[in-house]
């Protein structure tokens, strides 16, 4: 028999499964038609179970005073789906607590209220046409930036994935590739349908068509001929970092900017997304969205920096092995890296440090860097040991990230956890540039280090499809901040 208590904690959760799988269809329909991402306190509720919209909501009470209910925040989501919006990242959690806890209803209705507070994103400002994407390269980020550009797929895709460029392979090429999309070791299954087209190179994933093109070099491609046009094209390739390399892709026709997944040499602009995307100006042609560490701790340096200033410091990144090293002892031109990178801790360089200054010019020559390439396939960690110009104390350290990471123009880079039990693998899927990790800040008075958590690969990807709408001059704000 079961007793009262138990009756009713049943009942509350029969209640908000309910909720959750009410909001799943409508929270589709924003995505797919709108172009809308609803998110709950920073946790995007896109393609999510009906158990991470609980966890969502039940995350809400990490930072508020009060608990956010899925009866309290579905009415929301309900009156979304009646208006008319341009596409943007709405926190309908952040809107939804502001509207019931913290007087701002003002005698509104939840429309009139939601019709007041998204009055920047009405239909008739969404004037932003749609841009071409190629992938010229398919290794680690060139999946993981197709599975992020393909789950945006639909009529109001604001970035459309039309061919990936990859060298010359065997017979059964097209389903190799296909089967690595389809299966991650790290990341796990894709969340979809894969299917291939093999008499027109072509791989079909949830509704996006995408032509695989075969070529040894930039030179060999007429993009027009497969219907491309003023395409923006992303090297994932590391082959080339300067504009004599780069440049070789605005010589195939079809193409108009390119953009580098890794450090740029010479004068290419070198973005972090939140920190210097204003520098990219429509007349520039190639970009770099620098490295997967200098876009985690660049973020944080420049909150703490804007707040605190910053003397000088090292950063000490503890970072997964990659493709780089080798599986067993072998040959590698660079120091130690030579060596089994699943079986040894690695000290190696890292430009990540120097790199900053380019995104934030005023840390130029604070820094100093160095790297440890630890076993583990993904997710790293940069430890950021700083002389502040401002004497502080942990717990407001502490509270002015969090602050970041929930109320400013970086919450789409900086997250935040107060959680003593989180370990790597905890972050593997992280959206996020770089994850504060407060348990482990440390602060002596002008003098403090902080342990940023990143997912080398996917956060980082989510980072370049940022730069990537910016340098397509396609706007999708954060609503509220």
């Amino acid at each position: 028999m079961t007793s009262h208590l138990e009756e009713q904690y049943q009942t509350s959760w029969q209640e908000r499964q309910t909720f959750a799988e009410n909001m799943q269809p409508i929270i589709g329909q924003l995505f797919r038609n709108n172009g809308i991402e609803i998110s709950i306190y920073g946790r995007p509720l896109v393609n999510a179970s009906a158990i991470d919209i609980i966890k969502a909501h039940k995350s809400v009470a990490l930072h508020e005073e009060n608990k956010l209910r899925l009866r309290e925040s579905f009415p929301f989501v309900q009156a979304l789906a009646s208006m008319s919006l341009a596409p943007a990242r709405i926190d309908v959690g952040k809107l939804a607590y502001r509207y019931l806890f913290k007087g701002e209803a003002n005698g509104l209705s939840i429309e009139q209220f939601l019709e007041k507070e998204l009055s920047s994103i009405a239909k008739d400002t969404d004037l932003q046409e749609s841009k071409d994407v190629v992938l010229y390269g398919f290794g680690r980020i060139g999946r993981l930036l197709a599975r992020l550009l393909i789950e945006r797929a639909g009529p109001n895709a604001k970035l459309n994935l039309r061919a990936i460029v990859i060298r010359p392979g065997k017979a059964d090429d097209l389903e190799k590739r296909a089967s690595l999309l389809r299966r991650d070791s790290v990341h796990g299954a894709f969340n979809g349908s894969i299917t291939i087209d093999k008499e027109n190179n072509v791989i079909k994933a949830n509704g996006a068509f995408i032509k695989i093109i075969y070529a040894k070099s930039p030179s060999e491609i007429d993009y027009t001929a497969y219907g491309i046009n003023n395409a923006l094209v992303v090297d994932n390739t590391g082959i080339w970092s300067d504009e004599d390399g780069l440049g070789q892709h605005l010589q195939s026709k079809g193409v108009a900017k390119v953009l580098l997944t890794a450090p740029a040499k010479g004068d290419i602009k070198n973005i972090v997304y939140g920190v210097n995307e204003d520098m990219i100006l429509s007349e520039d042609k190639i970009v770099s969205a620098a490295s997967c560490t200098t876009n985690a701790i660049t973020p944080v340096l420049k909150a703490l920096n804007d707040e605190f200033g910053i003397r000088n410091g090292h950063v000490e990144t503890v970072h997964s092995y990659t493709n780089d090293q080798n599986l067993i002892d072998n040959y590698h031109p660079a120091p130690r890296r030579g060596r089994s990178a699943p079986l040894n801790m690695v000290i190696s360089t890292t430009g990540a440090a120097k790199a900053v200054a380019k995104a934030l010019p005023e840390l130029k020559g604070l820094l100093t860097g160095n790297a440890i390439r630890v076993p583990t396939p993904n997710v790293s960690m940069a430890i950021m040991n700083l002389n502040l110009k401002k004497a502080t104390d942990k717990e407001a350290l502490n509270d002015y990230l969090r602050h970041i990471s929930l109320n400013s123009k970086l919450q789409n880079q900086v997250d935040y956890t107060a959680s003593t039990e989180i370990v790597s693998t905890d972050l593997v899927g992280s959206r996020y540039a770089g994850v504060v990790d407060s348990q482990a800040t440390i602060v002596d008075g002008d003098r403090a280090v902080l342990y940023v958590w990143y997912d080398n690969e996917f956060g980082y990807s989510c980072q370049v499809v940022r730069v990537m709408l910016a340098m397509a001059d396609i706007n999708v704000p954060t609503l509220p901040l």
